[in-house]
């Protein structure tokens, strides 16, 4: 339970099908300890939400703190990402690894027999194959399939998702009824421990001495030093604005080198690429992929699936092939296959291929 509108309403509805019901809050970045931010997810104010919709419903609350393993797991991954040249999605991560990891071990320990969240998709079991794989929600402007991409059989197995098949205006309209505070509460699309949403301030918090390292690398367009830059990882591909160099035209971030601290830049026309690797792959609908399969392919959350070919190269490996070159493929983010039946699978993206 978040505190927010979506988790307190998958609460009530449980409740309504007569489940029996414990609600937990994760600390994760600690507003007691952190100076990025001080509201929002994990804040006070969210977590007495929490605690204020499970008493008025009537089954226990409790908060339990994960900030060690987030910042373990989820901040050192983002940080050593972008050191890496890459731009992270760190819902992805902390979905496997806290909420489907630690928060379901501690819901199990607790005597719990699934985890249920507010998130807007559907779980789908085959029964030939006897695996599970998440589909679309009914909402397809907040379906969050996406971000789930991650999630083991065994997770699948042990999870309710009570708003697949409600809108968001539903569920607003359903909080409404139970007079609940966060019924018009905007949706959050910041990352919960980015400071101002602004990740570049994260990093010089978390290394005060990044910056004397990196600044001053050269940015190149078309084999000519035509900048120096403020530091490779505070650029991400497809960036045009804040570049401070004047062209005459706009140019955009199309390559980033970590090891030579350079940053790329190009005419807009050459962003777009066909065929890239993802690696750490994880697959719902099939163990393994054999041969070449048409997939619907999403490289960023908000991005609209497009055509492409997938092959299972290796045991951690899949390449993927757009049939119509695809704007900013970049390293770090997920990509994410589908068909009609629902999510094939992921991988993060690791190489593009010229």
């Amino acid at each position: 339970m978040s505190g927010g509108v979506d988790s307190s309403v998958a609460a009530y509805l449980l409740q309504k099908e007569g489940c029996k019901l414990i609600g937990i809050t994760m600390k994760t970045w600690g507003y007691d300890e952190i100076p990025e931010r001080d509201s929002g997810c994990c804040s006070l104010e969210t977590i007495y939400n929490a605690r204020n919709v499970a008493n008025a419903l009537g089954f226990p609350h409790y908060t339990i703190d994960f900030t060690d393993k987030f910042n373990e797991i989820v901040i050192s991954n983002f940080v050593d990402e972008y050191l890496l040249g890459h731009t992270p999605n760190p819902c992805v991560l902390c979905n496997k690894s806290i909420k489907w990891g630690e928060l379901l071990k501690k819901a199990e320990s607790l005597g719990a027999d699934y985890i249920a969240t507010g998130h807007y998709a559907k779980i789908l079991f085959n029964e030939n194959t006897g695996r599970y794989n998440i589909s679309a929600a009914n909402d397809k402007l907040k379906d969050q399939s996406y971000a789930l991409w991650q999630l083991s059989q065994y997770a699948l197995s042990k999870t309710i998702f009570p708003l697949s098949n409600y809108t968001k205006p539903e569920i607003r309209e359903i909080a409404h009824k139970l007079g609940l505070k966060s019924a018009d509460t905007p949706d959050s699309q910041e990352i919960c421990f980015v400071p101002d949403d602004d990740y570049r301030e994260l990093l010089k918090i978390r290394l005060p001495e990044l910056n004397a390292k990196i600044s001053d690398g050269d940015i190149i367009y078309n084999e000519k030093v035509i900048g120096k830059h403020k530091g490779y990882p505070f650029y991400t591909i497809g960036q045009r604005r804040g570049l401070n160099i004047s062209l005459g035209k706009p140019v955009y971030v199309s390559k980033i080198d970590a090891g030579n601290n350079i940053v790329y830049v190009d005419d807009e026309d050459k962003l777009y690429n066909t065929t890239f690797s993802v690696k750490d792959i994880n697959l719902m609908t099939f163990d393994k992929l054999e041969g070449r399969m048409n997939a619907l392919v999403k490289i960023r959350y908000k991005d609209t699936p497009s055509e492409a070919v997938i092959e299972q190269i290796s045991d951690e490996n899949i390449l993927v092939k757009f049939e119509q070159p695809k704007k900013s493929i970049t390293p770090g983010q997920s990509a994410v296959f589908y068909n009609e039946f629902g999510l094939i699978g992921g991988g993060i993206i690791d190489e593009i291929i010229k």
